[in-house]
């Protein structure tokens, strides 16, 4: 499964670092999405309006403060969920989404990896 980390971080202390290392570990393909350039897992991070193909899930790591314009990004990716994990959730923005035909989820990527439920 292709995933999206949107807001990724080369810091090891951010949760968008550790969701990155549990789906590379766990199989998942990823994709790194961020305003700092860098790279993680020999993955580049790439600008925050790229467009990936195939992408299943998207996982958001910015709050809703920086969300301005995501609505229309990620029409443009096509992903089946986005998933809200905790400090992003944006009740408008997922409605939106869901209106659109995309599954959201307000979860933690790294507790649904933990627990099996990703």
């Amino acid at each position: 499964m292709k995933v999206l980390i949107y807001g990724a971080s080369i810091n090891p202390q951010r949760y968008a670092y550790l969701a990155a290392h549990m789906l590379h570990n766990k199989g998942h393909e990823i994709v790194l999405v961020g305003i700092k350039n860098g790279e993680l897992l020999g993955t580049k991070i790439h600008p925050i309006d790229w467009i990936e193909d195939n992408v299943d899930t998207v996982t958001l790591y910015v709050g809703p403060q920086n969300q301005n314009g995501l609505l229309d990004y990620i029409r443009k990716l096509k992903p089946r969920r986005v998933i809200f994990n905790p400090g992003t959730e944006n009740e408008k923005l997922r409605k939106s989404l869901e209106e659109e035909g995309i599954v959201t989820d307000e979860a933690c990527t790294l507790v649904l990896l933990q627990t099996g439920q990703f």
